[in-house]
């Protein structure tokens, strides 16, 4: 059974959008230092998110088993009950009853501008949820999402003790490494998975350019929206073509989707340039819907929307 332990996070996420722009509400400097500004909220959703829970659900969709580990706090009783739903596996879920699970408050404008509120609650206590060794099922592949830092270096090691291969997916947290915390994570990772602005850091803190850091690990991923991935192996750069999404509706989780369909292509041992197509397609179905834990489809679903994409079929 194709098996992932995915290291990272559990938030509960809500999404604020507001029918009016904040820059109408913009405080003059000569303001007095007190003021109050009210809001009239007409779309609230309150959303299960967070990296684990966003890469477990749609690796679940795929058919693929995934382990998600991660702290979570007093209230996390609704969203273990969407796991339980799903099918999702809670045996590397840790409960902490003196603190909140995690939150992310988003609030969102007319011009698409957005305010972030984060309360990290039970993931400051992530690096000492330790992965059992031997584990309890036999996992074929590890990750490390966005989490706090000293987790995700904690995590890192125990994955290296126990044996699995795994990918560095930092996400935003890659502002809060240096370039010797990175250099680590290349050294240690079999895979490194980035953005384009995550990119940018990453080149600039560690110094070395995309084919150098290819040769470190068995692959660079660099994602770029619209654009389709680049992926460098150790031999070849592939550039893959990016889905056609029928809908942009919601951007938010689409790299977690991405990163679900990769590691898919990892677990199967299928070929990048295949591979490559299952992320950007797991991409672009996760956009057309609101929510990083919203999108429904079956496999057969999904091969048909494959060959119509790329051409051809995908024998999975």
């Amino acid at each position: 059974m194709a098996t992932a332990l995915i290291c990272g996070s559990l938030t509960y996420d809500t999404v604020i959008v507001l029918e009016e722009k904040f820059k109408n509400h913009l405080i003059p400097q000569e303001h007095p230092s007190g003021f109050e500004i009210h809001f009239m909220v007409p779309d609230l959703r309150r959303q299960f998110g967070g990296s684990a829970g966003n890469i477990a659900y749609s690796l679940k969709k795929l058919g693929a088993t995934p382990l998600p580990l991660a702290t979570v706090g007093m209230d996390f009783g609704p969203y273990a009950e969407w796991l339980d739903t799903q099918g999702i596996s809670r045996n590397y879920i840790k409960q902490m009853d003196h603190c909140y699970t995690p939150q992310t408050f988003f609030i969102r404008d007319m011009d698409d501008n957005q305010l972030i509120a984060f309360h990290p609650g039970a993931l400051n206590f992530s690096q000492y949820h330790r992965i059992t060794s031997p584990l309890s099922e036999e996992v074929n592949i590890g990750i490390i999402s966005a989490d706090s830092v000293e987790g995700m270096t904690t995590h890192a090691l125990q994955l290296i003790e126990a044996g699995i291969p795994y990918i560095f997916d930092p996400g935003s947290t890659i502002h809060q490494f240096d370039g010797d915390d990175l250099l680590k994570f290349i050294e240690q990772a079999a895979w490194i998975l980035v953005n384009q602005k995550e990119w940018q850091v990453m080149e600039q803190r560690t110094g070395l350019t995309a084919t150098q850091m290819a040769r470190r690990v068995q692959a660079l991923i660099i994602t770029r929206d619209a654009e389709g991935p680049l992926i460098y192996s150790q031999e070849t750069c592939y550039q893959i073509p990016s889905a056609q999404a029928k809908a942009v509706n919601d951007t938010a989780g689409c790299g977690d989707a991405f990163c679900a369909g990769l590691l898919y292509g990892l677990l199967k041992d299928i070929d990048w340039e295949t591979t490559g197509r299952i992320a950007s397609l797991m991409g672009a179905i996760k956009v057309e819907h609101h929510g990083s834990q919203n999108h429904l489809f079956t496999l057969e679903m999904f091969k048909l929307r494959f060959k119509k994409n790329f051409g051809y079929a995908l024998m999975i």
